[in-house]
C-alpha cells in the first residue's frame, strides 16, 4: 500500500492507459456493445425498375353516404368526332407482375439465434431481390449479408469460402431487401447467410429452395 502511495503518479496514468486500452479493445475492435442494442428496420416490398412494387397495398374504394347531399351531375361534354380519335397504341407487353423464384427458413447458428423467412422475389426481368420477412437475429458487429454455395446447417466456416456480398446487414429485427446482381446463379448460391465479418461467424443461415 505504501509503494502505491509513492509511486501513485505513476500508477495513475498506466492504470488510465490501461482502462483506454481496454475499453477501445471492447468497443473499437470487438464491439461489445452491439449485443445489447437492437437495429430494428421495417421495409416496405421492393421497388422494380419496371414500376411494379412487391407487398403493395390493394387500392380502396368506398361505398356512398346514403346521408350526403346529392351531387350535382357534370356538364355534358360532345363526344370527338371519328377524325379527332386517335387509334390505341396495342402492345404486346405483358404486364409485370411479382413471382416468387425461391424461399427458406432461417435457423439459427452456434450459439446465436435466427428466425424467419427469406424469399427471392422477381419481376419476369433480370432483376431479382432477397427479402427478409418477420425476421430476426442476434446483433453483433460487421454483420453483412451473403448467399454462400455451403448449407445453412454445414459446417460454420465454410460460408465465406465461396460466397457473393449483398451488402451490410440493415438490422437485426424487421423485413428489408437485397438487390442480387443479375449474373448470381441462385443454384450455385442457394443460401442467404448473415455472417459476421470480425469473428469469421456466422449468425443465421436459411437454404433457398
Amino acid at each position: 500500500m505504501s509503494w502505491i502511495r509513492s509511486n501513485l503518479k505513476i500508477v495513475l496514468p498506466v492504470t488510465a492507459i490501461v482502462l483506454l486500452g481496454v475499453g477501445f479493445l471492447a468497443f473499437g475492435v470487438f464491439g461489445v456493445h452491439t449485443l445489447f442494442i437492437d437495429d430494428k428496420v421495417d421495409e416496405d416490398g421492393p421497388v422494380f425498375d419496371s414500376g411494379v412494387a412487391a407487398l403493395a397495398a390493394p387500392i380502396e374504394t368506398s361505398a356512398p353516404d346514403p346521408g350526403a347531399p346529392p351531387t350535382t351531375p357534370a356538364p355534358t361534354v360532345p363526344e370527338p368526332s371519328v377524325e379527332e380519335i386517335e387509334a390505341p397504341i396495342v402492345t404486346d407487353a405483358p404486364t409485370p407482375q411479382i413471382v416468387t423464384l425461391a424461399q427458406g427458413t432461417f435457423i439459427p447458428r452456434g450459439r446465436y439465434s435466427g428466425e424467419g423467412t427469406a424469399v427471392v422475389l422477381n419481376d419476369g426481368t433480370e432483376q431479382r431481390f432477397v427479402r427478409f420477412e418477420n425476421f430476426s437475429t442476434d446483433n453483433g458487429p460487421d454483420l453483412r449479408v451473403y448467399l454462400s454455395a455451403s448449407d445453412a446447417n454445414g459446417d460454420s466456416g465454410a460460408f465465406d469460402d465461396d460466397f457473393i456480398d449483398l451488402g451490410v446487414l440493415k438490422g437485426n429485427i424487421g423485413d428489408q431487401n437485397y438487390e442480387i446482381a443479375p449474373d448470381v446463379d441462385l443454384s450455385v448460391y442457394d443460401t442467404v447467410v448473415v455472417w459476421c465479418v470480425r469473428f469469421s461467424t456466422p449468425f443465421t443461415a436459411a437454404d433457398l429452395a
